[in-house]
């Protein structure tokens, strides 16, 4: 997945544990160990605003976007035209 996941960066820089952080965000060290480990597939804003809210700091220093190759078919933001919009595409994509 092309995000990856700073907490331990951030728990460094707080001088915390991942047992602490857990405790104070309100989850289990299990479940943060899957988002911190880059398991999760998804994370609830909620969960996400609580972590923030206990590290003090901004969703930018949790969270950082690296961009895949481009053989996993996701495309990237290179498949923009001259005008911004994504192409057109033949087949439409399921939502």
């Amino acid at each position: 997945m092309p995000i990856t996941v700073d907490i331990d960066i951030m728990l460094a820089r707080r001088k915390m544990s991942v047992g602490q952080l857990a405790e104070r965000v309100g989850i289990t060290p299990a479940n943060l160990a899957v988002l911190k480990n880059g398991r999760a597939k998804a994370v609830r804003f909620a969960t996400l605003a609580a972590l923030c809210d206990v590290l003090d700091c901004q969703p930018g220093d949790l969270l950082r976007f690296e961009a895949a190759d481009s053989s996993d078919g996701l495309g990237s933001s290179h498949d923009l035209d001259d005008s911004g919009d994504a192409p057109a595409r033949d087949t439409p994509v399921a939502g």
